[in-house]
């Protein structure tokens, strides 16, 4: 990919992201030939997530074979209850049982040499057409252990192609500044449908999912700010931290896969295995903590890039929503929330819609926006550092360090 000069293209911020990248040493990552292969043993996986993102909803799962992904025995629908609540635990629990029950029925038949019937003649079909011959006992009995059920996921891909959209421009401007794939525009849908609210049940939070103490490495993360869920920030430092997995690992299947499993445990992987064949360790490798999450996040990665590529294949119809461009404004002196909004003349909603990295404790007056934070405007609007700092009565910071800045960072 052939780029225009960094300095004449981009805002400070992404200007400084660039050469602190550059300086790491990842210029010219993207021009590697084939940077995201699509490995054959590997096809059957994505295509089995594809069908999560597309096929089914999350009032759906699919029952599966856990290692292989071409196995999969059925939809089971779930009952319109929260996500967690007892009703749709027994119903997968009720799902998984009842395939489980099959392949047992499948294994004693074909040991006594009976016929097989209903659930159990099924199974057997499904595993014979994933191997190309006939299963035999002992390989129903293993797949046992193997039973799992996927929650579907098309309604909310639908609605992470939508959401995408506004924040597309600075996604690709923040990847091309970094001379990163232009593909990894895709990973917020594998990990949050692009939810700038998004939080998981171990403490991920934002649109790029960053755990607590990761996050802190490359952003701030306080009791004043939380830029996890502030899509521009997060955008920038999961850039940096993508960069660092590609330079510690040198290539995009393990460094994307230590997006989830973490670089050090990437890197005992490959070491373990005496290769960097993804689809060699995505087969073989049997860390205790390499589970399938890990197994399939680059699968994952390439069934959502392979979507996000041709949404209207998928979802007909689909429209990705406008671009934000919001204007940004490093703050020359800490304020309160309250007295910022009247300055600004802006009401409370929309400024704290507009700057979601502001925790609780900001707007409800316990801490001031600190000095510094870039804080976000609508598009267009008039205000400037100097022009605020004269109204809070204080000196602007030094050259450089409180400009006027736009997120409205069309990919250069």
């Amino acid at each position: 990919m052939r780029l225009r000069p960094l300095a004449s293209t981009l805002r400070p911020p992404l200007l400084i992201l660039a050469l602190l990248l550059a300086g790491a040493g990842l210029s010219g990552v993207a021009s590697a030939q084939s940077v995201m292969p699509r490995y054959t043993e590997l096809q059957r996986d994505v295509d089995f997530w594809i069908r999560v993102y597309t096929e089914i909803s999350t009032r759906q799962g699919f029952v599966h074979d856990a290692r292989n992904l071409g196995v999969v025995y059925g939809v089971a629908a779930l009952p319109d209850a929260p996500p967690g609540s007892d009703p749709r635990r027994e119903a997968i629990t009720a799902a998984r049982d009842r395939w489980s029950a099959a392949l047992r029925a499948a294994a004693d038949a074909l040991t006594a040499g009976q016929p097989l019937q209903g659930d159990a003649a099924w199974v057997t079909t499904v595993w014979r057409d994933a191997l190309g011959r006939d299963p035999d006992a002992a390989v129903l009995t293993a797949a046992l252990a193997d039973v799992r059920f996927q929650l579907g996921q098309a309604d909310r891909f639908r609605a992470g192609v939508e959401r995408s959209g506004a924040w597309r421009e600075h996604i690709a401007a923040v990847i091309a500044a970094a001379q990163l794939p232009p593909e990894l525009i895709a990973l917020p849908h594998v990990e949050s449908s692009f939810d700038p609210t998004a939080y998981s049940k171990v403490g991920a939070a934002g649109m790029w999912q960053f755990m607590p103490g990761t996050a802190r490495l490359y952003m701030r993360v306080d009791g004043a700010v939380d830029e996890r869920m502030d899509p521009f920030r997060a955008t920038e430092a999961a850039a940096q931290l993508l960069a660092n997995n590609f330079r510690l690992l040198g290539s995009w299947p393990l460094a994307l896969t230590a997006y989830n499993h973490g670089a050090a445990g990437m890197r005992r992987a490959r070491d373990a295995m005496g290769t960097d064949d993804f689809a060699v360790i995505a087969r073989r490798y049997r860390g205790p903590a390499f589970g399938f999450a890990s197994r399939n996040f680059y699968p994952s990665f390439l069934a959502a890039l392979t979507i996000d590529q041709d949404p209207q294949r998928y979802f007909p119809g689909v429209q990705r929503a406008a671009p934000l461009r919001p204007v940004e404004i490093a703050l020359p002196t800490a304020v309160a929330a309250a007295e910022l909004g009247r300055v600004l003349d802006l009401p409370q909603p929309m400024l704290r819609e507009l700057n979601p990295a502001l925790r609780p404790a900001v707007w409800n007056g316990e801490r001031p926006v600190p000095a510094g934070y870039r804080l976000r405007l609508p598009t267009g609007s008039p205000w400037t550092p100097e022009r605020l700092a004269a109204v809070l009565r204080v000196t602007p910071s030094a050259p450089g360090a409180a400009g006027a800045t736009a997120s409205d960072t069309a990919a250069p």
